[in-house]
């Protein structure tokens, strides 16, 4: 039997992905208008950026336990080996609840071999995590050589981000409002990374053309054999933006493998419309 890759829509991976790995993806909830939905089941990132410029200001909480448990419990009953890939814990919940939901589960079937890893990374850098544990699955690897695989991209993912307004992070704490209100008078777009599996802002810049150019000098200063990697980026809402830096980073690295993908509910939610983030690997697989 194969091993069942679980993850949350945190993830931000492409549907056609999801579908041809078999990957399980659990939604995360979202907020709007006093009304719950499920992250990419009962509402898409389209619906939510269209409401966010209209004024909305969605919450955002983890996957229900419940699904966690039934998604163990299906591979507990199948007797199927299965990993859980969550959004960072230092953004979500979701890592703490999969782990007491294992423990529930292991009571119950105590043979069942259930795993849990905090990816530390968002968007499609936990998303490009993902991708490669199923692909290691996919090509029929065991469950101890899933794991390895999906522990070297999570070391080795580096995020790059900016958005296209402060206000968006002035509601989740990230910015002051005196910096949101600045940075949106003089265009200043501030350019962050994750560090540790949390959000951390790195300089600012005026004008987005700016910012793009310094996002890949920063590439280019962290990470290595770009031709030997896929490239992510994602964009909530902003594809003519996504294919712009597409072209850049090929033309500064000689990359042909970028992945885009549209930004989820769950990461949308707390960065805006307009946001660009771009993850590559430190030191690709190839080199380990």
């Amino acid at each position: 039997m194969g091993v069942q890759i679980i993850t949350d829509s945190g993830c931000d991976l492409p549907q056609h992905i999801i579908d041809e790995l078999e990957i399980n993806m659990l939604p995360l909830v979202v907020t709007i208008h006093s009304h719950e939905e499920y992250d990419r089941k009962t509402i898409q990132p389209l619906q939510l950026y269209n409401q966010m410029r209209e004024g909305a200001a969605p919450k955002t909480s983890q996957v229900p336990p419940l699904l966690v448990k039934q998604a163990f419990q299906k591979c507990a009953v199948t007797e199927t080996p299965c990993v859980y890939i969550t959004l960072s814990s230092g953004l979500s919940g979701t890592f703490q609840t999969a782990e007491l939901m294992r423990q529930e589960v292991l009571e119950e079937y105590p043979h069942a071999n259930i795993s849990v890893i905090d990816s530390q990374c968002a968007s499609l850098g936990f998303g490009l995590v993902v991708y490669q544990a199923a692909k290691a699955a996919k090509e029929g690897k065991n469950l101890e050589e899933v794991i390895n695989t999906a522990n070297y991209y999570l070391s080795h993912t580096e995020h790059i981000f900016t958005v296209d307004d402060l206000e968006y992070l002035l509601r989740g704490g990230r910015v002051s409002r005196t910096a949101a209100v600045m940075g949106s008078l003089l265009k200043i777009k501030p350019v962050l990374h994750m560090k540790e599996g949390k959000l951390y802002p790195i300089e600012k810049i005026r004008g987005k053309k700016k910012v793009f150019g310094r996002m890949i000098e920063l590439m280019k200063e962290r990470g290595t054999s770009f031709e030997d990697q896929i490239i992510g980026i994602s964009h909530a809402d902003d594809q003519e933006a996504a294919n712009a830096l597409k072209e850049m980073i090929k033309a500064e690295t000689g990359c042909e493998q970028i992945m885009i993908s549209m930004i989820g509910c769950a990461i949308g939610s707390h960065a805006g419309p307009g946001t660009i983030a771009m993850f590559f690997l430190t030191k690709p697989y190839s080199d380990a």
